[in-house]
C-alpha cells in the first residue's frame, strides 16, 4: 500500500484511540482499541512487524517501569503514607494559616518521587478529605493536584511517562537530568503558585470552619514505607550511575513492600496484579505502535519542517511551544513519542525543552493528559459522595490554564537555557 495511505489510516486510527481513552465508554480500558488499532497499522504497511517489535521492545523498559512505580504507590498507600501526608497538611495549616502551601509541597514531592499518577490517584483524594475536614473550600487545593501532576512532574526522570521517554533519548545520567530540570521545576512551580493565590483568592480567604480538633489529629507515618522510598529514589542514582536501567530500582522498591503487605496479609497477588495496571500498560504499548507508524509513513516528515533548528533561547521557546500544542491537540504521551525522534539529534538541550511543553502544556485542556481526564473523574466522584462542590468545569479549567500555561512555559524555558549555560549540555 502507499505510504500515504499508510499514512492517513495510522493517523485516524490515533484519533480514535485517542477519542477512545478520553471517553472510555462504559470505563472500558483503552487497550480495548488501542491493541487491534496496532494490528492495523502493521497489516496496512505503515510499519513492519520487526519495526513493531523493535518500539515495543524500546518501550519494555519504560513500561515495566510505570508498572513498578504504580504498585509502589498503591502500597505507599496501603501503609497510610498519604493519609499521613494529609494529616500533616491539616497540622501545618492551622499553623500558617493556609492548606494551599502544604498542598504545594506535598504535590510536587509526591509527583516527583512516586509520579504523577501517585499525585491524580492516591494524594487527590487525601486532599479532598483533608480540606472537608478543615472547613477549608477543596476547589483550590483539588486544582492544584492536577496541575503540579503536570508541572511538577519535570524534576526527575521517574516523574512522568514522558520523562523516561525523555531521559532514554536525552542520553544524560539520572543526576544530571534532576541538575538541569531542577531550575525549571522551581520556576514552574513559582508561578503555578503565584497563579494559584489570585485566581482562587476568594475560596482561599474564607474562613476554615471545621473544627479545630481536625488539626490535632495524629496520624503515625509508616517508616518502613518512607524508608523504602528514600532507598529506591537513592536507588535511581546508583544504578543510573552504573548503567543499569531504573526500573529495576523501582522493582527492587516495590518487591520489598510487596512481600512485606503479603507477609502481614495487608494485600493479595491479585490486588498487586490490579495495582500494575496492566490494561493500561498494553496501551501505552499499542499507542506507541500506532504513533510509529504514523510517523514512518509520513507523519514526521510534516512534523519535521515545524521543528526549529539548533539550541539558542529562541529555539527552545519554538520547541517547547510546538510541543504544548502537540500535547493538547495529540495528548502529550503520543506528543513525545512522535517529537523525541525528531528532536534527539540535536542533542539533550531540544529533548528538555519538548519535555517542558509535553508537561506543562497539558493543563490548558483536559485533553492534554491522560492524567488529567483520571483526575477530573475522580474529583467529580467524590464531589457526589460528599455534597462538596469541587467539579472541575471546561471554562474555569481553560482559564486557569491560560493563566499558567503561558507564563509557566516561558518562564521555565529561559531557566532551562540558563541551567543549560551555567552547567553545559
Amino acid at each position: 500500500m502507499s505510504d500515504g495511505f499508510a499514512c492517513a489510516v495510522s493517523v485516524v486510527l490515533l484519533a480514535v484511540v485517542l477519542g477512545w481513552a478520553v471517553v472510555r465508554p462504559r470505563g472500558w480500558p483503552e487497550a480495548v482499541v488501542a491493541v487491534p488499532a496496532a494490528g492495523v497499522v502493521i497489516a496496512v504497511g505503515a510499519l513492519s512487524p520487526a519495526e513493531a517489535a523493535a518500539e515495543v521492545a524500546e518501550l519494555g523498559p519504560v513500561v515495566g517501569f510505570l508498572a513498578a512505580v504504580l504498585v509502589l504507590a498503591h502500597l505507599c498507600d496501603e501503609e497510610g503514607l498519604f493519609r499521613a501526608c494529609g494529616a500533616w497538611a491539616a497540622r501545618a495549616s492551622r499553623r500558617r494559616g493556609s492548606l494551599l502551601g502544604q498542598v504545594f509541597v506535598l504535590a510536587s514531592a509526591v509527583t516527583a518521587v512516586l509520579s504523577l499518577d501517585a499525585t491524580v490517584v492516591l494524594l487527590t483524594p487525601v486532599v479532598f478529605a483533608t480540606a472537608a475536614r478543615l472547613g477549608a473550600r477543596p476547589k483550590p487545593h483539588v486544582y492544584a493536584c492536577t496541575h503540579l501532576a503536570n508541572t511538577a512532574s519535570l524534576l526527575l526522570p521517574v516523574s512522568n511517562l514522558t520523562n523516561l521517554l525523555a531521559f532514554t533519548a536525552s542520553g544524560l545520567s539520572f543526576t544530571r537530568f534532576a541538575a538541569l530540570m531542577l531550575l525549571p521545576w522551581l520556576v514552574a512551580i513559582a508561578v503555578e503558585y503565584a497563579v494559584f493565590r489570585r485566581f482562587f483568592a476568594a475560596d482561599l480567604g474564607a474562613p476554615l470552619t471545621g473544627p479545630a480538633s481536625v488539626a490535632d489529629e495524629q496520624v503515625p507515618v509508616p517508616r518502613f514505607a518512607l524508608l523504602t522510598v528514600v532507598a529506591t529514589l537513592a536507588g535511581f542514582v546508583v544504578f543510573s550511575a552504573l548503567g543499569v536501567e531504573p526500573v529495576w530500582a523501582a522493582a527492587a522498591g516495590a518487591a520489598v513492600l510487596a512481600v512485606r503487605a503479603l507477609v502481614r496479609r495487608r494485600t493479595t497477588p491479585r490486588a498487586l496484579v490490579g495495582a500494575a495496571a496492566l490494561p493500561f500498560l498494553a496501551f501505552v504499548l499499542a499507542l506507541g505502535v500506532v504513533v510509529r507508524g504514523a510517523v514512518e509513513s509520513g507523519l514526521g516528515d510534516v512534523l519535521g519542517r515545524l521543528v526549529p533548528s539548533g539550541t539558542g533561547l529562541a529555539a527552545l521557546l519554538g520547541l517547547a511551544a510546538l510541543a504544548a500544542v502537540l500535547a493538547n491537540v495529540l495528548n502529550n504521551l503520543p506528543a513525545t513519542l512522535v517529537l523525541l525522534p525528531l528532536v534527539a539529534p540535536a542533542g539533550p538541550a531540544a529533548v528538555l525543552a519538548v519535555l517542558l511543553g509535553v508537561n506543562i502544556g497539558p493543563n490548558l485542556t483536559y485533553a492534554g493528559s491522560l492524567a488529567t481526564l483520571l483526575w477530573r473523574r475522580i474529583v467529580q466522584a467524590h464531589s457526589a459522595a460528599s455534597g462538596v462542590p469541587a467539579d472541575a468545569g471546561l471554562g474555569e479549567f481553560t482559564r486557569l490554564g491560560l493563566l499558567t500555561v503561558p507564563a509557566a512555559l516561558v518562564l521555565s524555558t529561559v531557566a532551562l537555557w540558563a541551567s543549560l549555560a551555567v552547567l553545559g549540555p
